[in-house]
């Protein structure tokens, strides 16, 4: 019976150890979880005060590249986080052709710019949504990205990395 026992002991004591081995192999490592972002089709930044989120051009491509003199939307969300200064968007910039700005780009304190109506929800009570028209000086094309430049009164210019969709397809 003493060498069961001691054999017992030897068994429990191995598989422990071996549980500590295999729990400690995650040690020190990123998780997947760890850094969600959200599952939207544009990219984000954020400039002091001012989160840019969601920001994309919208256009369909049927060839290799879409053409100079093309006129794409550029969509994006501009929320402001202060608590009591508003801010507005002055300009968008880019190498890639001129972006004309249309509506009213003011952003409250603790409110919602929405620029371009395509695929993205509009707060509720919103007016019609301001927009943005980039008219390509060089032809772009899907899978890189293009730099934009955003200027705001108060918060400052970010440049943004941002990429085309082809957004959601209709529903048939």
């Amino acid at each position: 019976m003493n060498r069961l026992t001691n054999r017992m002991v030897a068994a429990s004591a191995g598989l422990a150890a071996f549980g500590l081995i295999l729990t400690g192999c995650g040690t020190g490592q990123i998780s997947q979880s760890a850094g969600q972002e959200a599952a939207v089709n544009g990219t984000a930044a954020t400039v002091k005060n001012i989160a840019l989120r969601n920001v994309h051009i919208l256009a369909v491509q049927t060839s290799d590249f879409l053409q100079p003199g093309t006129t794409v939307p550029l969509l994006f969300v501009a929320s402001n986080e202060s608590a009591d200064v508003n801010d507005k968007l002055v300009s968008v910039t880019s190498d890639i052709g001129s972006i004309a700005l249309a509506g009213d780009s003011a952003i409250p304190a603790q409110g919602l710019l929405v620029v371009g109506a395509g695929n993205q929800a509009e707060p509720m009570g919103a007016a019609a949504a301001p927009a943005a028209e980039v008219t390509l000086a060089k032809p772009i094309t899907n899978g890189l990205t293009y730099n934009f430049t955003f200027t705001f009164d108060k918060a400052g210019t970010t440049t943004v990395a941002v990429p085309i969709s082809a957004g959601e397809p209709d529903p048939a």
